[in-house]
């Protein structure tokens, strides 16, 4: 995946979700820059990690009662946390 910050911007997703999200991402970031820098294959992460986000969004919008909205926020968390680790232009935090 090339370009992961402009599919980034293409996500749609409810304000509460994002908020939490918001809330959640510091911490998981700090837990980022502790570890060692990933290697050039973490990159092959990223298409996982959109379509595990993508499955739940999915579910979601079916109002199927397996949604987990906890889920939910840490897919979305770990996407966009994974996303600014890559190298490239800076994601607006």
């Amino acid at each position: 995946m090339a370009e992961p910050l402009p599919k980034l911007a293409t996500l749609r997703r409810p304000g509460l979700l994002m908020q939490a999200v918001a809330i959640a991402l510091p911490l998981y970031q700090r837990r980022l820059q502790q570890r060692p820098p990933l290697p050039a294959t973490a990159t092959a992460r990223l298409p996982e990690l959109f379509a595990r986000e993508a499955r739940l969004e999915e579910i979601r919008r079916k109002g199927d009662v397996t949604y987990s909205v906890a889920a939910h926020i840490e897919a979305l968390v770990r996407l966009i946390a994974e996303a600014r680790c890559q190298p490239g232009p800076e994601l607006p935090r």
